[in-house]
Parts: C-alpha cells; structure tokens; sequence
C-alpha cells in the first residue's frame, strides 16, 4: 500500500480557517518564538488545511512601512525591528562582550572562506589560531562546525551559522557585509586584516557560502 501524503488541494473533512484568521496563526507564532520558525514548523502548528506560505506572504505585505518588519533569516522568519530605526535600540543591541582582534580576524576568514579549516585559517592570518578563539565564536552560535574534508586528517571545517546572519540582519550569506560594514558595526577596528587589502574585493559579494548539508 503506498504511503498518503497531505495534499493541500485535497479537499479536507473540515474547513481552513478563513486566510485572515491563518494570518493570526503565523503573526501569533513568531511573536511567541525566542528563534527564527521554519515554514515548515509553522505549517506543522497550524489546523489541516491551512496554507501557512500564502498567511505569510500577506502577513509579510502587512507589516510593511511598519515599526518591525518580517524579514527571512536563511530558512526560517522572524520580525525585526525596520532597520531606519534601529538607531532605538542601540542601547538595547551593544555587545556586552567585545570580541578580541583574533576573533575578529577569524570570524571574517570564517564568513567569507567558509567551510574552511583551523590550517586554512591560520595560513591566512600568518599566525596560529587558538582553541580559545574558537570556543568564544562557538560559545557565541556564530560559528559552527561543518563538513569533515576529504584530505589526510580529515580536518573539520568552520561556517557561519543563522545567528550570525541574524545579527547583522542579513537574509543570507550572499548579503554578507564587507570590511566597511564590519567596522562600522563596531566589530573591527581601523586597523588593516592581514592580507584586507588583497582581499576586500574578493569578499564582497560572494554568494553561496554555506555548504550544502
């Protein structure tokens, strides 16, 4: 017997719920949520015979030109504040922990190099990295740990995660920011990257950074 799969054409034994009513749905479930919800979740905490893509594309219409916005972070949806005013909240959004020139340094090898190795990134900085560097950016979810590579050693490798994206209010890795922005969000100082020069060309605009699963 072959396996039934949910058909949303299919015509169900009750009612959707009116699409305004659907809208509620996914307005309620973001608001609750402490991280970015996957359509998929969303439809999965939803009655039979809702369509939780077409709630939110009108959700996401709604809230345009308002305060916060519904914004895309990788696979999942969140709301935001608009980003003419995030100037609010900066007492709300400083640090409170400054991230060290090494990390700094690292973080950036990460985002625009990824997947790429502990070796990879220490022949790109001219210095070893240390474990402590690496347990800060894990510790604070912006990088996690990728895909083995197929080399002697089978080394692990470093991505950037969602909540790296999410920090700097990029959709996905193709939007990240260059050496610019960085320094402009506090991150970096004015001081050159090794190697910056050469590079910040190369960075910005790269699309495509997350490896596949």
């Amino acid at each position: 017997m072959s396996e039934s799969r949910y058909d949303p054409n299919e015509k169900s034994l009750f009612d959707a719920p009116p699409l305004a009513e659907q809208e509620r749905m996914i307005e309620a479930i973001l608001f609750a949520a402490a991280e970015p919800v996957s359509l998929r979740e969303m439809q999965d905490r939803m009655p039979h015979g809702c369509d939780a893509a077409e709630a939110l594309a009108y959700l996401r219409r709604r809230y345009e030109g308002r305060g916060v916005h519904l914004v895309k972070i990788g696979d999942a949806w969140a709301f935001r504040t608009a980003p003419d005013l995030g100037f609010l909240m900066q007492k709300e959004t400083v640090e409170q922990r400054k991230l060290s020139r090494a990390a700094i340094e690292t973080l950036a090898i990460i985002a625009y190099h990824q997947p790429v190795t502990r070796a990879e990134i220490e022949e790109i900085r001219g210095v070893a990295v240390s474990r402590g560097t690496i347990d800060q950016l894990l510790e604070l979810e912006w990088i996690r740990l990728g895909r083995r590579r197929m080399t002697p050693g089978r080394p692990v490798t470093f991505v950037v995660t969602e909540t790296f994206l999410d920090h700097f209010g990029l959709e996905s890795a193709r939007d990240l920011p260059g050496i610019k922005e960085l320094r402009a969000a506090g991150l970096l100082d004015n001081r050159p990257m090794p190697g910056a020069e050469d590079e910040e060309a190369d960075m910005v605009g790269q699309s495509e950074l997350f490896e596949e699963e």
